[in-house]
């Protein structure tokens, strides 16, 4: 299987090429820089333009993903976008699970607590999974800024402890994009947002 993987557009989409014949398109969140409905379907429109699966999550920019679930997912029904606001499902043959949540910072969607909040919602991940798609990355991994601090979840970092998970791609730190091997895990922060300007290309993995 050939994926496309991107995360934090933030709203640059168009000037990101995807190559043909792909098996699955993953977009880890933030696609949007400030939030509207408006610049959602932007956004939206042009994904829904590959002719592959489309898998997405929402990020801590996407204000009316979070104000207008409803709304959202009846969007991305419409245009044949697979969304996952913290749920699982079965697409291309691979058990995914996808969720927006980050450990709260400022006034930005999908913020949980740290601690017993974002570790509540980590019980929902299944014990076993092809694909986990998260917009934050867990503690320790692909999480470093850019005045060194880890800011990922360390929720998320004790819940995968205990769960198979073969791929995990994020986004969210910016400056933090690559890959890691955690306990076996693939992991992949794919965030094409450049740390102050510019947009990097889309990452592609073959599975």
């Amino acid at each position: 299987m050939k994926l496309a993987l991107l995360s934090d557009t933030h709203g640059r989409h168009e000037r990101i090429a995807l190559p043909p014949h792909l098996d699955l398109v993953v977009h880890a969140g933030d696609f949007c820089r400030r939030g509207s409905e408006a610049e959602t379907v932007r956004f939206l429109d042009w994904l829904a333009s590959f002719d592959a699966p489309k898998l997405l999550v929402a990020g801590n920019h996407d204000r009316f993903a979070e104000a207008a679930p409803d709304a959202m997912r009846a969007h991305c029904h419409t245009r044949g976008i697979t969304y996952l606001a913290h749920e699982a499902t079965e697409l291309a043959g691979l058990r995914v699970f996808g969720s927006p949540f980050v450990p709260r910072f400022r006034d930005m969607a999908f913020n949980l607590d740290r601690g017993a909040p974002l570790a509540s919602a980590w019980r929902a991940i299944p014990d076993e999974l092809d694909l986990l798609v998260t917009h934050g990355p867990p503690h320790g991994t692909l999480d470093r800024v850019v005045i060194g601090r880890h800011v990922g979840c360390e929720a998320l970092r004790d819940a995968l402890r205990a769960r198979r998970v073969p791929l995990h791609v994020m986004g969210h730190i910016h400056e933090a994009r690559g890959e890691a091997v955690v306990d076996g895990r693939r992991c992949l922060n794919v965030a094409n947002a450049g740390f102050l300007l510019g947009v990097r290309d889309v990452v592609v993995v073959e599975l």
